[in-house]
């Protein structure tokens, strides 16, 4: 991209700026444990002008593999965080966030550690860490979060804010509905999505008097494109209506679709709540590269018809806006343990600029401040 448009690129916030003291896991969990990652963090904008970030926490086990053993954390209802172990025999993993175990005639993973959510507070622009806070940790309370939560994304409705987040558990992924009337403080709504769904984003308004989301649906398998058609089959951004928020209806026709003749084209998937601009609603979007056994996460744009946004206005999937930038984590070089991935989660409005908030690497939030401009057309 022209980087004349970017006016500022950082690492925001890392492993080590969590204090695990706070961690909802030490109190009963056996076991050492460190930050794996502390990325995907939702954005909004405080009553204060203030910017907060939602940040997933990957707390992991210092050492999940010990004593012919595989080790993963669950949480439990009745007793709390728990390590589960499996043989090694039994298991194998190529990704170092999980292993699968081979006993079932499908497949079954656990996760090397467990995500929850942590709300730190930026000054105006996303510059600096004003207070991170502690004291409003979410963490798992129902057993569809028991290998914890995930990505949050904060949309701001009718002057409420609404933040979905991916609960995952043995079995389901399944969406969360939490609301905030302050932006900081949050109640569980429950479950809103059930249908194995990681990146479920909600419009920053009404359109036609309804809401829309954003939904991502996953399955194991897939049925192939017609030989000529310009798609890829899999999974693919769609989209769904509510009346209320609470009941979501699918809607008929796939909404964005990998293209083959984009360089990101296994899989597409939601990025940031879509925003309302001049020429549509805005949304950025993550595009994978097929590379090893994760891929290539770039963050990709398009603009959709502000009063059907079923209508793609325009779709920028050759030049990605954002890539992993190894300038960033050169400082926390001896923490990273996957590359080439960037995975933006949130954006706000900040004068003639939007600040976008970004997952880099699976380690560490970034903030990004392009101008406005580089979004028209």
């Amino acid at each position: 991209m022209n980087k004349s448009f970017i006016k500022s690129d950082i690492l925001i916030f890392a492993p080590d700026d969590v204090d695990l003291s706070y961690s909802p896991l030490r109190k009963e969990l056996q076991g050492q444990t460190h930050v794996l990652g502390a990325f995907n963090p939702g954005l909004c904008r405080l009553p204060n002008g203030n910017l907060l970030l939602m940040v997933r926490i990957a707390e992991a086990l210092s050492n999940p593999f010990d004593d012919d053993m595989a080790h993963c954390i669950r949480w439990d209802y009745e007793q709390g965080f728990l390590r589960d172990a499996w043989p090694l025999q039994e298991v194998s993993s190529s990704d170092p966030r999980k292993f699968k175990i081979n006993i079932y005639t499908f497949p079954v993973y656990a996760l090397t550690s467990l995500s929850w959510l942590l709300p730190v507070e930026l000054n105006e622009d996303g510059s600096k860490i004003k207070q991170v806070h502690y004291d409003k940790i979410i963490s798992p309370k129902v057993t569809a979060q028991e290998y914890g939560i995930e990505d949050a994304r904060i949309s701001y409705i009718g002057n409420r804010y609404y933040m979905t987040a991916c609960c995952v558990s043995s079995q389901r992924h399944s969406t969360m509905l939490y609301l905030s009337d302050d932006g900081l403080n949050y109640k569980c709504l429950g479950v809103i999505l059930d249908h194995q769904n990681k990146d479920m984003l909600l419009f920053e308004g009404k359109v036609n008097d309804r809401y829309y989301s954003l939904t991502r649906p996953l399955g194991e398998c897939y049925f192939a494109s017609a030989p000529s058609s310009v798609f890829h089959p899999g999974a693919g951004i769609q989209m769904a209506s509510s009346p209320d928020l609470l009941h979501w209806k699918p809607c008929d026709e796939s909404l964005l679709r990998a293209r083959k003749s984009s360089l990101s084209n296994v899989k597409v998937g939601g990025g940031t709540p879509p925003v309302l601009t001049s020429k549509g609603w805005l949304m950025l979007y993550h595009g994978v590269e097929n590379k090893g056994a994760v891929g290539i996460y770039r963050t990709f744009w398009a603009l959709l018809d502000k009063d059907d946004p079923s209508k793609i206005v325009y779709l920028e999937d050759a030049v990605p806006l954002l890539e992993a930038n190894s300038n960033l984590t050169s400082a926390i070089n001896h923490q990273i343990y996957l590359d080439d991935v960037v995975f933006t989660t949130g954006i706000s409005e900040h004068g003639d600029d939007f600040i976008i908030a970004s997952g880099e690497l699976d380690l560490a939030c970034r903030i990004t401040r392009i101008s406005k401009k580089h979004f028209t057309l």
